[in-house]
């Protein structure tokens, strides 16, 4: 029988798994199972693929001859079983026909399925699937760009199909996605996976780190889990198929990615790998890595899927791309937007072309009246300007010149009446103002570079402050729990201190009640013993009347003696010390009466002390004994009162830090929406600038066509027109 599972239930080691496994007749039940042969190692043990959660064995049942892969869990998985049952319910609701390809694969949950010792635990029985890993399959494919490029499509399906059904697998990586012989893609370990039915539960994995966002956290469970990494493997995929030596230059040989890696997400300034990318040639690549990096820092949630950022029509994986009748589809980096763009930037209208009404014309065509008068007239003019200088009707230096000139004037004018001269300034000028009217491609496209430039390092220095603001903050977070916590550890060690110190204070107080108890005692025997009803040797009743005239009638009223001496008889006298402190000097009391009063009186002193109570009784300690229970429970209080301010401060400092976190993301993913929409008006603005600079050579090369073509519209050309007719 399996023991009870739980939180805190201990799983077996792949080891573990492994000898189990060498009696697969013994340690399985279930009948495809019980006698499978499994894969063996050089050593002849059961090989393992061993990973985070489980190991993975491969069974071939003995029975049917089915091959199986088992994984075995090593470690406990929160609501293992109620996860499972609802991945493999929705995964069996999908229709095949529907998919873009059979990514799929068939699996049943198998509780207390495998002996290991003495209990029993829960297997996971999937279809086993020839093929290799993303990384294997572009080693040894990626100089193939146009299979790179259809397996690019296919993943893009393949996203679009979880996204329509509202499942993420969560894991998106290259050991997960497995290329088969058909070069259509599988999909395996669905332990982290998300299907609506498990919507509210937390998370179980957080993903390869190399491919998830810096954003994803342990409580991000949803739909939107694989936004970023589809980001990353459709970025890698594009980017080999547009150009295989990114392979060799970015990958590393047993690498745990493909050509981006955590470091390249957090630190996209800084990365060597993305700034490749990005200034990449090929548009489609940089706009990629453009937008991944963009993607990095902004929540999940937020992220736009990969299916409605690619154009649907491209999905279509596993048939080839159609032409339209028109001409060929833009390929990238030839004037059109970039595929990553689609559903982001509407494209800009196709600029009109420049039509001209009339084309420029190449010579003249079709004597009008005025050019055959003008052809008459130059051999009349000629004529007569020599008849002038035979008859020598004008003066030589002017007079044969007139009619030439009139000719000259009346040719000019004609010219410049002709339709074919006023059809070509009118194509000049109407050029001419088109020309100006356009930018300079040349000043606009480096304009835009230097605006990219400066966007591009903004951005950069931005995307880098983020996470350093973020790490700022929490550090600041944990240096005031650090404060907190040390104000609190000292205020109650000072509380401790005094805590501690009652019962001494106790002790001393019972002390000092007894002390004073014993002390009134002995003063009350003291005073009942009146020195004139028991007088001391010597002491008669004159001297005790003297004793008590001076205020001392008992032994309560002085407390010894102290001698003198009288220096006018050269003899020692002594004087009595009050209880007050005073002396007093008592005529007739020398230093022997002296003596025998202070010893009668330690007599009597001894005498009390011997019969003086040694304890105090219960209603003499119970006042004491309150006070410094009252004094502990003031203290007690306090210290407790110190715990409780330093959680109030820890709450707020918290409450505090989420705030301003939450006010750095809302800035940052605001800043984030626009440097997006910045970057698409740099997209615009590029596919403007082409447009514009493919015109503005149309243009120039129409300009130059005509003034080419006004060269056969000269006077030359119109003299000889005038007579031969061309």
């Amino acid at each position: 029988m399996g023991s009870a599972t739980g939180p805190q239930r201990q799983f077996p080691s792949g080891a573990d798994y492994a000898e189990a496994l060498q009696h697969t007749q013994l340690c399985f039940q279930h009948p495809e199972l019980k006698g499978a042969h499994p894969e063996l190692t050089r050593l002849g043990l059961p090989r393992a693929i061993s990973g985070a959660f489980a190991s993975v064995f491969s069974l071939t049942a003995a029975s049917s001859g089915r091959r199986y892969a088992v994984k075995c869990f090593t470690r406990h998985v929160p609501d293992q079983e109620r996860r499972y049952e609802a991945i493999s319910s929705r995964l069996a609701q999908l229709d095949p026909a529907e998919l873009s390809q059979s990514w799929n694969l068939g699996f049943e949950y198998l509780p207390d399925a495998i002996s290991v010792g003495r209990d029993r635990y829960p297997v996971l029985k999937m279809e086993w699937v020839e093929a290799v890993t993303l990384s294997s399959w572009l080693d040894d494919n990626h100089v193939h760009g146009f299979a790179v490029d259809r397996l690019a499509d296919r993943f893009e399906a393949l996203t679009r199909d979880l996204a329509d059904h509202e499942i993420a697998h969560g894991d998106l990586q290259h050991g997960n996605l497995l290329v088969a012989s058909d070069d259509t893609l599988r999909l395996v370990d669905y332990d982290g996976m998300y299907v609506p039915a498990l919507a509210g539960m937390g998370g179980t994995e957080r993903g390869h780190r190399n491919y998830q966002s810096p954003m994803r956290g342990n409580d991000d469970f949803g739909a939107a889990l694989d936004r970023f990494s589809a980001w990353v493997i459709y970025l890698s995929l594009k980017a080999i198929a547009a150009d295989p030596a990114l392979w060799n230059r970015l990958h590393e040989p047993s690498g745990e990615f493909l050509l981006l890696t955590e470091d390249d997400f957090k630190n996209p300034g800084g990365s060597t790998r993305l700034q490749a990318l990005l200034a990449h040639p090929d548009q489609t690549v940089s706009g990629l890595a453009d937008q991944v990096r963009s993607l990095a820092f902004q929540p999940l949630d937020v992220l736009p899927p990969l299916a409605l950022a690619v154009p649907r029509q491209r999905a279509a994986a596993t048939t080839t791309s159609t032409v339209s009748a028109q001409g060929t589809a833009s390929a990238p980096g030839s004037g059109g937007l970039p595929g990553w763009m689609a559903g982001h930037v509407s494209p800009p209208p196709a600029p009109t072309p420049t039509t001209l009404s009339v084309t420029s014309p190449d010579g003249f065509h079709i004597r009008a009246p005025l050019d055959v008068a003008t052809a008459v007239l130059w051999p009349l003019t000629l004529a007569a300007s020599v008849l002038m200088v035979v008859l020598g009707l004008a003066a030589p230096s002017i007079g044969p010149g007139i009619p030439v000139l009139v000719a000259v004037a009346l040719t000019v004018f004609a010219r410049s009446r002709r339709a074919e001269r006023i059809q070509s300034r009118a194509v000049l000028t109407k050029l001419t103002n088109e020309l100006a009217q356009l930018d300079d491609p040349v000043k606009a496209a480096e304009k835009l570079r230097k605006e990219r430039a400066k966007f591009d390092a903004a951005e950069a220095k931005r995307t880098a402050a983020y996470p350093r603001a973020q790490a700022k903050r929490t550090a600041q977070y944990h240096a005031e729990l650090k404060e907190a916590e040390k104000r609190k550890v000292s205020k109650q060690r000072e509380m401790d201190k005094k805590i501690d110190g009652l019962s001494e204070e106790l002790r001393r107080a019972l002390a000092k009640a007894l002390t004073d108890k014993q002390s009134g005692y002995v003063r009350n025997q003291l005073g009942q013993r009146l020195i004139a009803h028991d007088p001391p040797h010597g002491i008669g009743p004159k001297l005790a009347a003297r004793l008590a005239a001076a205020g001392i009638r008992t032994a309560a009223d002085f407390t010894g003696y102290r001698s003198v001496q009288n220096t006018q008889y050269n003899s020692t006298g002594a004087v009595l010390v009050l209880s007050s402190g005073r002396v007093v000097d008592v005529h007739g009391i020398g230093e022997a009466k002296a003596i025998a009063l202070d010893v009668w009186r330690r007599q009597l002193v001894a005498s009390a002390e011997a019969r003086q109570p040694n304890a105090l009784t219960t209603s003499e300690r119970q006042p004491i004994e309150q006070g410094v229970a009252h004094r502990r429970a003031q203290l007690t209080a306090q210290r407790n009162a110190v715990e409780s301010e330093t959680d109030a401060l820890r709450v707020k400092a918290r409450k505090q830090m989420e705030d301003d976190q939450a006010q750095l993301t809302r800035g940052n993913t605001l800043a984030g929406d626009r440097a997006r929409q910045q970057r698409q008006e740099f997209s615009r603005r590029t596919v403007a600038l082409q447009q514009n600079s493919a015109l503005h050579g149309t243009l120039s090369a129409s300009f130059e066509a005509a003034k080419l073509s006004r060269r056969g519209l000269s006077l030359v050309c119109y003299l000889r027109f005038l007579y031969i007719g061309r």
